[in-house]
């Protein structure tokens, strides 16, 4: 059976990298040819233009003016539905704390524009099956099984008659678990028709009932530490609400139809629904008759604030009328993205003189790694622009300009690590396989480092901060991927080759460079191996080798070469002593 050497390994590792390529390729392609995908990257507002609209807020069925914070709330809310990937690169901002204004990247689709005017639709809805944590996934009994075929027309809100065929099968087809399931939807379900809804905390689904009480009946809401009957502060978070006199009334009623249920049926619950996604959906645990029910659960305090703010905010659902619709230029335009690429083709400039000065023609190898992780980040980029509509900002350029320098460092890390291998005496193909096991170590945990400050940047950034996140953690992925499947099998296959394995001055790997001496082996050959410590005079070639060693010794190494140093220097001392002696004597 043959044997697998390190070169047929790294031409191995090679093909895959090329078949990684070829699928990225064929898969933008395909998504060009019959989807609407681009070989070019989507651009954000700043680099592209878009369209700005100015957004007047109306209050439905109330004369009461909007509060700054209502305002600022219902823009935090328009950011979620428009940018809910994260780095679609929205503007969104107040004017005056009366009007709202969107500036969003090209032409916005008109499922967009009905997103951003739709009003915020609060729901109280009795709960007709389903619970938390059923996923569809779950290995669990149909609901044809547990639930009797609709023989009426349904009596009230928790009537199981509401669950018809139609309905059974829109509940299994739903997928909680998928993003495009936990989306606010752009048009409401009707208030008087049952509809199936997800939990996003759970990812469970359930059947709901028609709308009992209205987001505009409570008067307000807030959080805090539960308390006992006897009035002491229990280690609970819960939230509380306090509904206004129609409120009131109408939830007593529901808490009763609920409460007579009983605990372990499904119908039991209520679900708060948000924009057609449910924000919680508890038990009913005894009869409200004064309109201030409270929620408790496994709350933290964050938990609990959210849900409190999102329950105050749908007590005044707002709408938005299109006021002025204008297209706009890019804000910084091409001039800017223009010297944002040349400041990126200096720096790839100079990483390659510095790698060629360095390293000779082992810089070569940084220079290809470079372009194989351009072109692997430029797909990457394309395809995220067209699966996940991520728009490239001019914060986004930035970080791809400081990722060129970070991808250099691991090839660097890579280099020296062969080369003190080489310091060491071994030959060049035990010094890659050598120098790698101890290089992967150090890549890997650099990487990981800007992979946890992208991630930990991206979440608690807005705006065009978390693009340049973004572009930052992809570039790291992008540079792990080179340097094990590009940057390492290249190198196994140069250290097979007589320019690089002979050492040649102008390879980077010269001996004499390193700080490593030849040796006479016999029959004109010659051997290297280490400068011993302390360094001895030499003239001309060797002494500068010898001085490289020296300079590259560690704090350890000078003070046991200083040692042995004073011993051989006692000893001689000592020699001449006994010479002197034995002089005398005679």
């Amino acid at each position: 059976m043959a044997r697998t050497g390190p070169g047929s390994a790294a031409k191995r590792t090679l093909v895959w990298l090329g078949v990684v390529f070829a699928l990225l390729a064929l898969l933008l392609g395909g998504g060009s040819l019959w989807s609407n995908a681009s070989w070019a990257p989507k651009l954000a507002l700043d680099l592209e233009g878009g369209t700005q609209m100015i957004l007047a807020p109306e209050v439905q069925g109330s004369s009461e003016e909007i509060t700054p914070e209502q305002l600022d709330q219902a823009v935090e809310i328009i950011r979620q539905r428009v940018d809910g990937s994260g780095v679609a690169e929205a503007e969104i901002s107040t004017q005056s704390g009366q009007n709202v204004i969107v500036a969003l990247p090209g032409i916005p689709e008109p499922e967009t524009r009905e997103l951003i005017q739709a009003s915020a639709q609060m729901e109280f809805r009795p709960v007709l099956f389903g619970g938390p944590g059923l996923a569809p996934a779950a290995e669990t009994p149909t609901p044809e099984d547990q639930l009797p075929t609709p023989s009426a027309e349904p009596t009230g809100a928790s009537d199981p008659n509401w669950i018809t065929p139609e309905l059974l099968q829109e509940f299994e087809s739903t997928d909680c678990t998928s993003p495009e399931a936990l989306e606010p939807a752009v048009e409401p379900a009707p208030a008087d028709q049952p509809m199936v809804a997800c939990e996003p905390d759970t990812q469970g689904k359930y059947i709901l009932g028609p709308v009992e009480v209205r987001g505009t009946e409570i008067e307000s809401a807030d959080y805090g530490m539960a308390r006992s009957a006897q009035g002491q502060t229990l280690n609970e978070w819960v939230v509380n609400i306090d509904f206004n006199d129609e409120g009131t009334e109408t939830f007593r009623e529901v808490t009763e139809r609920l409460f007579a249920i009983g605990p372990g049926d499904p119908r039991n619950q209520f679900a708060i629904v948000l924009d057609g996604v449910i924000v919680s959906a508890p038990t009913t645990n005894a009869v409200i008759p004064d309109g201030r029910p409270q929620i408790s659960g496994s709350f933290t305090e964050e938990s609990a604030a959210a849900l409190a703010e999102q329950l105050k905010y749908g007590a005044l659902p707002i709408s938005f009328e299109i006021q002025s619709e204008q297209q706009i230029s890019a804000t910084l335009g091409a001039d800017q993205l223009r010297l944002g690429l040349i400041a990126g083709v200096i720096g790839l400039v100079l990483v390659a003189v510095y790698s060629l000065f360095q390293y000779r023609m082992l810089g070569l190898v940084t220079i290809a790694s470079l372009v194989v992780a351009g072109v692997l980040t430029y797909l990457a980029i394309c395809i995220l622009g067209w699966t996940e509509n991520y728009r490239l900002s001019l914060a986004g350029v930035a970080g791809l300009i400081v990722a060129i320098g970070q991808t250099a460092d691991s090839f660097i890390v890579y280099f020296e690590r062969i080369r003190d291998e080489l310091r060491d005496g071994r030959g060049l193909v035990p010094a890659v396989e050598n120098g790698w096991r101890r290089a992967k170590r150090t890549v890997l945990a650099s990487k990981a480092m800007n992979l946890l400050a992208a991630v930990v940047l991206y979440f608690v950034a807005v705006g065009n901060v978390r693009g340049f996140a973004f572009t930052l953690g992809l570039t790291a992925i992008a540079d792990l991927v080179v340097v094990f499947l590009f940057t390492h099998p290249v190198m196994r296959l140069l250290a097979m080759t007589r320019f690089f394995g002979e050492g040649h001055r102008w390879s980077g790997l010269d001996p004499s460079r390193l700080g490593v001496l030849p040796l006479y082996r016999g029959a004109g050959r010659v051997r290297h191996k280490p400068v011993e410590r302390p360094a001895v005079e030499l003239r001309g070639r060797n002494k500068a080798a010898a001085g490289e060693a020296e300079r590259r010794m560690t704090i350890a190494e000078r003070r046991l070469a200083e040692q042995q140093k004073a011993v051989e220097e006692q000893k001689t001392v000592s020699a001449q002593a006994r010479g002197t002696k034995e002089g005398d004597n005679r």
